[in-house]
């Protein structure tokens, strides 16, 4: 897999306004802003990205997702906009 093939994953299963993912094809590191996780707590928002992947997840096709998730005014308060 592709760091584009997972950013398309993830990006098909959740609104996302940023995605960048990273990684050498089993441990990936991912960048993800998002509305829909306005109001969620942290694990709330790391178990939305998870739902996406779902199968490759328990398959261990993608072995491990370190990630920072934003809602877009995180995005934007930490000077992000655009980047």
């Amino acid at each position: 897999m592709t760091a584009e093939q997972l950013e398309a994953l993830i990006a098909a299963g959740l609104s996302c306004e940023h995605i960048q993912v990273t990684g050498d094809g089993r441990h990936w590191s991912a960048v993800i802003v998002s509305p829909e996780f306005e109001g969620k707590r942290l694990i709330a928002r790391h178990q939305r990205v998870y739902a996406t992947l779902g199968a490759r997840i328990q398959s261990d096709e993608v072995h491990a997702l370190s990630m920072k998730t934003y809602t877009p005014a995180e995005w934007a308060a930490a000077g992000r906009e655009g980047a």
